[in-house]
């Protein structure tokens, strides 16, 4: 990660004194909760590419610091209110904002990064950000949605898969690549390849996380087949149910909703160990790597509008690094 920073670094910690500013408050309370989140922060791989994108098109600007700052407020709420969605006791190695404190505390506090976005978009003043930044929300929303309502059977189409991490994971990549254009003033040619990159660049990450979840727990540091666990479909397991005979793939329903369900009756390990041998039996997992390399060929010939460079490189090996991380 800190090689993406390599030619942004001065803008990224601009970045960071903006973010930290942002969640300053004057309550107690909300500053306590702030607090934890801003100490728990990820790979912030979205500011990261807000950031990229710009200086790719034509340089980083103030009010690409503040879409920056937007966006990865938007992620940042997005993620304490699915962790009330989920029900997840964890979050980033600490315990989730419902857990340390109570429910209404976290849907609170993602409400109040969320009345932030707002006020934040309000001083950048840019249409083009403000309509990017709705849609994204809106698909978010739509995309939880559409997985909670998939999350009654579990077992999905392939195109229905891909809708729901186009919406839910896919289009807050493309909105920080896009939006990263836009404060820049760009064309709408390269405001629509910044987009592109971007999609296809999330599905690769989601699919990541899919292959992770069957990768041995020492391998990764996390517990494993936690999706499954939540009732959540994946596309190793899709794609191996839809390659098996009737009866093995009903077999192997039968036993990963049983540890959906959360059912003492059976062995856990045992079963888990099943569900992976069956994917790799059927190519799961070759079958997934192959439609990360297929987006990620589709998100360098969106890039192939802009000239070489080192941002344009910095870009791929975002690519690369979501495609080859381990965790």
């Amino acid at each position: 990660m800190k090689d993406l920073q390599l030619h942004i670094r001065p803008e990224f910690a601009q970045f960071e004194e903006a973010f930290a500013q942002a969640l300053s408050t004057n309550h107690p309370l909300l500053t306590e909760v702030l607090g934890y989140i801003h100490s728990k922060r990820g790979k912030q791989l979205r500011p990261v590419l807000v950031l990229l994108s710009a200086a790719l098109c034509r340089g980083i600007t103030s009010k690409t610091i503040q879409t920056a700052v937007v966006l990865e407020l938007t992620h940042t709420a997005s993620l304490v209110h699915d962790d009330i969605v989920d029900n997840s006791p964890t979050r980033r190695g600490g315990k989730a904002i419902q857990e340390q404190w109570t429910n209404k505390i976290a849907v609170l506090t993602g409400d109040y990064m969320l009345a932030k976005v707002i006020s934040l978009l309000s001083e950048i003043r840019n249409a083009n950000i403000l309509s990017i930044v709705s849609s994204m929300s809106k698909a978010l929303t739509s995309g939880e949605l559409l997985q909670l309502h998939a999350g009654q059977s579990m077992w999905i189409s392939e195109k229905q898969y891909n809708q729901i991490i186009e919406q839910k994971t896919a289009c807050l990549f493309a909105a920080c690549s896009e939006a990263g254009a836009a404060s820049t003033g760009a064309t709408t040619r390269q405001m629509t390849a910044m987009r592109n990159y971007g999609m296809h660049l999330g599905m690769c990450f989601q699919i990541k996380d899919d292959i992770l979840d069957y990768s041995d727990i020492e391998d990764i540091g996390k517990p494993t087949m936690n999706d499954i666990q939540d009732g959540k479909a994946t596309l190793p397991l899709l794609i191996s149910l839809q390659r098996a005979s009737k009866e093995e793939a009903q077999a192997i329903r039968e036993k990963a909703e049983a540890l959906a369900s959360k059912s003492k009756q059976i062995d856990r390990f045992a079963t888990e160990q099943d569900i992976k041998s069956f994917v790799l039996r059927y190519d799961g997992i070759r079958y997934s790597e192959q439609q990360m390399q297929m987006h990620r060929k589709k998100a360098i010939e969106a890039l192939s509008i802009f000239p070489n460079g080192k941002h344009k490189d910095s870009l791929i090996a975002m690519l690369d690094y979501a495609i080859n991380r381990i965790k």
